[in-house]
């Protein structure tokens, strides 16, 4: 039931992404369109945008913004799209948009991007991993020798899979096999015995993750250890995280650790477009912690000033001062 209820809600919010909710007044304005960059539809990133721009439609009357939420590769490929001019805005993992605007990391050889803008962080993604319950694995350690698919290129998991193997100095050939699935394929795959565990950084709960364990018993696998722990020490944007007990068929909690997912733009994008996007979710807030059970532990305060390591925008910063918002 959990299953077709999350199916549902995504559709409502694709349809209010895409649905016209044009009123008179606002055809008789010049349109403005706007286009998020998600992820895959089984994530969390494309309901997020797909509530995002059905609290954008639904001012469209007043502001004259229509948007439009895309299914995209993920964080990388949003933040370089955006710098490309392809898309306004896009969904990104906070070490992403780290790496992004500062040129490191996964995106040293593309240089720093500093026409990247933060607009508000989202939800907590915790680093997951997900195994057959027959493939032995009960830790990440035990993933060395066994059939791992790693993500796509241009995927947050994939840039914190690759960033693990480099601590744990491994690399591919360490692994039995490695695949490179986008999250929508992961799960089906997983339970067709074509690898034995899959990583995914996503909001929780989770459809990719609901429906493997459902259908053939996977288990999610603990994230830690002296090596996690160094990670987290020295880069900011990952923190120490909790998959509750009872989520999905865990009876304790599942330790590992994570990053949080972010609403950047460029400095291409007009001021009054991203107040208006920015106004639309926070006048709405609460609407909008009712649109996936991942939003439900937002916080407006958090979400204007943590996980944020670009310039905010100054169509967003001038909303943060309107209502009191940012920390000194």
């Amino acid at each position: 039931m959990k299953k077709l209820a999350l199916t549902a809600a995504v559709a409502a919010l694709a349809a209010g992404a895409y649905g016209s909710l044009a009123t008179p007044d606002a055809q008789a304005q010049d349109q403005r369109f706007i286009t998020i960059g998600t992820g895959g539809v089984t994530g969390v990133y494309y309901p997020a945008g797909g509530a995002i721009c059905r609290l954008v439609n639904q001012g469209r009357s007043e502001h004259g913004i229509r948007c439009s939420a895309e299914s995209t590769g993920g964080s990388v490929f949003n933040v370089n799209a955006i710098r490309e001019g392809e898309l306004d805005f896009g969904v990104a993992q906070s070490d992403v948009q780290y790496f992004a605007y500062h040129g490191e990391g996964a995106m040293e050889d593309d240089g720093a991007n500093e026409d990247l803008r933060s607009v508000f962080s989202l939800h907590p993604e915790p680093f997951t991993l997900v195994a057959r319950p027959d493939s032995g694995i009960e830790s990440f350690e035990d993933l060395k020798g066994k059939r791992v698919n790693i993500g796509n290129p241009g995927s947050g998991q994939r840039n914190i899979m690759d960033l693990l193997m480099d601590e744990y100095g491994w690399t591919q050939d360490d692994f039995e096999q490695t695949s490179e699935l986008p999250s929508r394929e992961q799960a089906q795959a997983l339970c067709d015995n074509n690898y034995d565990a899959f990583v995914f950084s996503v909001g929780h709960p989770s459809g990719s993750i609901e429906e493997p364990i459902a259908t053939c018993d996977a288990v999610i696998v603990p994230v830690e250890g002296e090596i996690i722990d160094q990670v987290v020490e020295e880069y900011p944007y990952y923190f120490n995280a909790t998959i509750p007990a009872g989520m999905y068929n865990n009876e304790e909690d599942v330790n590992t650790f994570g990053v949080g997912a972010t609403l950047v733009t460029s400095t291409d994008v007009k001021e009054d477009a991203v107040y208006q996007v920015t106004k639309a979710v926070f006048d709405n807030l609460d609407t909008f912690k009712g649109l996936h059970p991942a939003f439900e532990v937002l916080e407006a305060d958090a979400m204007a000033n943590d996980g944020n390591s670009a310039p905010l925008h100054p169509g967003a910063k001038k909303y943060y001062e309107e209502e009191g918002l940012l920390e000194e």
